[in-house]
């Protein structure tokens, strides 16, 4: 993987959150045995991110075998619309929307105008932008309206599978009894040997939204793993943003394989 890609998609799985202000929750709250998958379904549907726009700084871990980056990005967010995010000085910039990923870096003199192939290769699933959007939010990665699912639970959360579950593709949600916000979720594509594990170790209180403060991604795919770090520092919500972002002239095409 190039250093174009580490730095991609630390910027990408790094954009989103931050603590301004903000207090960590940490009480995992009492399982109800009698709590059925509507129940636990609506009470995580209550807590979903209600936020016009959002600004933050985020430190990002990323490690594939041998190798190993961090940095730190500044980043603004229209829910719904558009992900910006920016490198210290501005070396490296990218934008996010529905339709496309683009971003340039100023050290390399190039550039990356496309959609989404590069994640989806990345975590072993189709991905888009709610797809993104929601699993950094601590929301489930495919809406909870579309499959009938069990309860179940562990020592600490509540555990939501399909109903259905299909040959290609195993899903588990848990989710945490005290604030039913995700801890974890869980894809697993066994025929192409593929794992994909979200974490979210602690939440945040910002101005009355629960949001992840700190989240741990692992994908694995055969032998090859891949580990995301994130640590959410600095956030504010719905103060007005904008989002300059000009992909210099004369910069080289990055052309994915």
């Amino acid at each position: 993987m190039s250093h174009f890609k580490y730095i991609f998609i630390a910027l990408i799985f790094g954009a989103f959150l931050g603590c301004k202000s903000a207090k960590s929750l940490t009480e995992t709250g009492t399982i109800k045995q009698n709590m059925s998958a509507k129940q636990i379904i609506k009470e995580n549907q209550k807590q979903v991110a209600d936020f016009k726009t959002l600004q933050a700084k985020v430190k990002i871990d990323f490690s594939q075998g041998d190798n190993e980056n961090g940095v730190s990005v500044n980043i603004r967010m229209e829910k719904d619309k558009v992900i910006w995010l920016s490198a210290p000085l501005a070396v490296v910039r990218a934008m996010i929307t529905p339709e496309k990923v683009s971003y340039y870096n100023k050290l390399e003199n190039e550039y990356f105008d496309g959609d989404y192939s590069l994640l989806s290769e990345l975590l072993g699933i189709d991905l888009d932008f709610n797809k993104v959007q929601n699993l950094l939010l601590g929301e489930t990665l495919f809406s909870l309206k579309n499959e009938t699912y069990s309860a179940s639970n562990n020592e600490v959360s509540y555990i939501l599978k399909p109903e259905d579950p299909s040959a290609l593709l195993e899903i588990f949600y848990l989710v945490n009894p005290g604030y039913f916000k995700l801890d974890s979720q869980q894809l697993s594509q066994p025929l192409a040997k593929r794992f994909l594990q979200v974490d979210y170790k602690t939440y945040q209180l910002v101005d009355k939204q629960i949001l992840p403060e700190i989240i741990n991604i692992v994908a694995l795919e055969a032998n090859d793993e891949v580990k995301i770090d994130l640590q959410f520092k600095s956030v504010t919500i719905n103060e007005e943003v904008r989002f300059p972002f000009e992909i210099p002239s004369g910069y080289k095409e990055i052309q994915l394989k």
